[in-house]
């Protein structure tokens, strides 16, 4: 996939769309954010930096690229099952840094949401996508430094700040055009799981190659959902990934495999890879925290995540791998997608095409070892974010 030229950006953010997850490059300095250039230093991805909280549960405009992730899935009756993602990104252009305005194309917030219904064999997705200045005032499209509260049109992100469910997330959209609404309640039950050294990820060889990055595995989920102009409310588990960076991949990367796993036993796994085109692994990571227990973080050559049978998208001929073996500290395991059909095509959207779906975790003996989702990017051409 060709990064496109700076011009065409341009005239991408003039019709609200852009044709990739494209950003600044990496050399250019941090936009100035309303609150002063003393902002930026909060925005620097740096090791050693400690993570402050509900500081760091907001928004980082200095940073070329964040998000925040949600993923679950609730129980339906007789055994079936319902997935969902909801996935808030913010992405700083790198233009229009001294034009005056609202609405200067400063960042561009954009979200997609997901719901892969399994008894149906059918999977939904939506998205949106907006210009951003920066203005945390703009009632349509914001997000917010103090704490998570982002919010692209009627689509809403926010954590509970205050009162008895202090530290909830809850989330609103409607997806009229997919036929389903999601109003989400995600309490955590555990605390942050800190990625990395404290927070700080790496993602390649070289000390840029990092992020900072947290998650909330084992969160309970509460959704009153409309399908098809039907109301349910229904339970489950859920997982929150919040995720900033400035070099979010190696420039020989094409894309890479990552795993969120809510384990039976209470406990969190995280494994990734990044690949290069040749389709070896160019770098590793990952996590393991038992319920009540230390986090152990995996090294670069302590994770294996190795593809097995494909499914070939009929849209965009990408070819998925939706069976795994997946190797850790913790153990060997198979991974395995409850639906094939979990591509999500943003083509005429954000400009990418990647693979984002419900799976389960089995032991050596076939048992569920846990629930979760698989991300796979880079396998319908080089995925580009700066």
């Amino acid at each position: 996939m060709r990064r496109p030229s700076r011009r065409r950006l341009l005239q991408a953010l003039a019709t609200l769309g852009t044709p990739a997850l494209v950003t600044a490059p990496a050399r250019a300095a941090p936009t100035a954010t309303p609150g002063g250039p003393d902002r930026a230093d909060e925005d620097r991805i740096a090791a050693g930096r400690v993570l402050r909280f509900p500081r760091d549960h907001g928004a980082h405009p200095g940073a070329r690229i964040e998000w925040w992730y949600a993923t679950g899935w609730l129980d339906a009756g007789g055994g079936a099952l319902l997935g969902f993602q909801l996935t808030f990104f913010r992405s700083r252009t790198g233009l229009a840094g001294a034009l005056p305005g609202r609405f200067a194309p400063r960042q561009l917030l954009f979200a997609h949401a997901a719901l892969t219904d399994l008894a149906a064999g059918r999977h939904r997705h939506a998205q949106r996508i907006a210009r951003w200045s920066g203005d945390e005032a703009l009632p349509e499209a914001h997000a917010a430094r103090a704490d998570t509260r982002v919010a692209l049109g009627p689509w809403t992100l926010r954590r509970q700040a205050e009162g008895p469910q202090a530290g909830t997330y809850r989330a609103r959209l409607a997806a009229p055009e997919a036929g389903f609404t999601l109003d989400l309640a995600l309490t955590p039950t555990q605390p942050l799981l800190l990625q990395g050294a404290a927070g700080h990820s790496r993602k390649g060889p070289l000390p840029a190659q990092a992020s900072h990055y947290y998650s909330q595995p084992q969160l309970a989920a509460e959704v009153a959902l409309t399908l098809d102009g039907r109301p349910r409310r229904l339970a489950g588990r859920a997982w929150l990934d919040h995720e900033w960076s400035d070099e979010l991949m190696p420039a020989d990367a094409v894309g890479w495999d990552w795993i969120g796993i809510n384990l039976a036993d209470g406990g969190a796994l995280t494994a990734f890879v990044l690949r290069r085109a040749d389709g070896q692994a160019l770098w590793a990571g990952g996590s393991h925290r038992p319920a009540g227990g230390a986090t152990r973080v995996f090294g670069p050559d302590e994770v294996r995540l190795l593809p097995g049978r494909r499914w070939t998208s009929p849209a965009t001929g990408a070819h998925w791998p939706v069976d795994w073996r997946v190797e850790t500290p913790l153990g060997g395991f198979t991974l395995r997608a409850l639906l094939d059909a979990q591509e999500l095509d943003s083509r005429t959207g954000v400009g990418t095409v990647y693979w984002e779906g419900l799976a389960e975790l089995r032991d050596a003996r076939g048992a569920r070892a846990g629930l979760g989702y698989l991300e796979m990017t880079g396998r319908a051409g080089a995925l580009r974010l700066g």
